[in-house]
């Protein structure tokens, strides 16, 4: 039973005897009325219990999209049902409106639709919904929850996706099938023809020149090597879900950047044929995809992405390389999605890193914070000048872990999330990206 701001203005008006009649009498008498009122309202009202619910919501949907719930509703009960009725999804689903004004006769059914915008990834539910039907003196009312159980699976929303048109166009030009000024050349030998003018010298094959003769002049002929882009090349991407992923850059966590930078690399990667494997790991795989080729690798990727949240400990990394030759035993391309910022949270990657770089090409990507490049930038009073040198260190610090990933036979890779004025090169960035013959992927990109 719920009791309504008009029960409250009720028994405030009993005061009113107090005062004229000086005495308590009135005020019991009162109480006594509004009190018979309040359980006769009580008795009138329709019963919650005698609603039935039934629920309509997608099965998945991207982060940031909005969507349509619809709640259907029918009176099985003798009495009319007026009230309010709150839908209970948790509040990260962004329901809209979450609670309305409802009046339901016996027998009639309703439709209510309400706009779902959720601002977290993951499984969004609704445990329940709770109705408070009031009498008609609008006095008291019944109240009850329902379980009404719902619930939709919230996507990464792989916003990086307007970047594939251009990467497609370039990965096109590399595979030749695009017109450029250039003559460009893949990474894997094809065969060998007569050298033609634009021919790269670079090409020529001297050996095979040596033995080749023209047959009018019996003089040499020049042979060139032509090649052709790397096909079914191996990448398997790591993604780091210890505590480290759990830090805000931009507004974002960590690990929805480095699912954002996976998502992209294999939309990439499986269009010029190679083939990806996905592991999301910090002590356990929190996550994995495997075996997955064309539009089904990022459905899968997606859906096991949404559930994984940041777990507040200590990547293992010990177990990685074991991880990695689980999902290929051939040399492949292998993406650690990490943080490589600080000295400390970076030790035990870097004890790894020798035993992967002996079997692998590896490339480490990490997120750089655009809020520490601009604090290094701004030193206008005594504080901005502290807040500067302490980005300053950070800097160095990020740089003397790039320097020692990169002793260790792997590369670094630095970039920061967009920000409305863009960031200045960070000193971890590298210098050119990885060549076209570590791996097919890579040189793509």
């Amino acid at each position: 039973m719920a009791l309504s701001g008009w029960f409250v203005a009720l028994i405030a008006v009993g005061a009113v005897p107090v005062v004229v009649l000086d005495g308590w009498y009135g005020l019991i008498a009162w109480l006594g009325v509004v009190v018979l009122l309040a359980a006769g309202d009580l008795a009138l009202a329709g019963s919650p219990r005698k609603l039935r619910f039934a629920r309509r919501t997608p099965a998945r949907m991207r982060l940031g999209e909005t969507e349509e719930a619809v709640l259907l509703i029918e009176n099985t009960g003798e009495r009319t049902v007026r009230g309010v009725l709150r839908d209970a999804w948790q509040p990260s689903a962004g329901i809209r409106p979450s609670r309305r004004r409802i009046s339901l006769s016996p027998g009639e059914r309703r439709v209510l639709r309400a706009s779902l915008t959720p601002v977290r990834r993951g499984e969004r539910t609704a445990a329940h919904v709770t109705v408070r039907a009031f009498g008609p003196l609008r006095l008291a009312a019944r109240q009850a929850s329902i379980r009404v159980p719902g619930s939709v699976r919230v996507l990464p929303p792989f916003s990086s996706r307007r970047h594939l048109p251009s990467r497609l166009a370039r990965l096109r030009e590399l595979d030749g099938r695009t017109s450029v000024m250039v003559r460009g050349q893949g990474t894997e030998f094809d065969s060998l023809r007569e050298y033609v003018r634009g021919d790269d010298v670079r090409s020529i094959d001297w050996r095979a020149t040596a033995r080749r003769r023209d047959p009018a002049t019996g003089g040499a002929t020049l042979v060139v090597r032509t090649w052709r882009p790397e096909r079914d090349r191996r990448v398997v991407i790591v993604v780091d879900s210890g505590r480290t992923s759990a830090a805000r850059i931009a507004d974002e966590p960590r690990l929805d950047t480095a699912f954002e930078a996976s998502l992209l690399l294999a939309a990439l990667a499986t269009r010029a044929g190679d083939r990806v494997d996905l592991i999301v790991y910090d002590r356990r795989v929190r996550g994995r995809v495997q075996g997955a080729t064309g539009a089904d690798l990022l459905a899968k990727m997606v859906d096991a992405m949404a559930p994984i949240e940041p777990e507040l400990l200590e990547t293992d990394w010990a177990a990685v390389p074991a991880l990695v030759r689980q999902a290929t035993s051939q040399r492949a391309l292998v993406l650690l999605l990490t943080s490589a910022q600080t000295p400390g949270s970076s030790r035990s990657l870097l004890t790894t890193l020798p035993e992967l770089a002996r079997d692998h090409t590896v490339l480490v990507a990490s997120v750089a914070d655009p809020d520490v490049l601009e604090a290094a930038r701004q030193r206008g009073d005594r504080a901005q000048v502290y807040r500067a040198a302490a980005a300053e260190r950070a800097a160095l610090d990020a740089t003397r872990v790039a320097g020692a990933i990169r002793q260790l036979g792997a590369e670094v890779v630095t970039g920061s999330p967009p920000t409305s004025r863009p960031p200045s090169p960070t000193p971890t960035s590298p210098s050119k990206p990885p060549a076209a013959s570590e791996s097919g992927a890579a040189g793509r990109l």
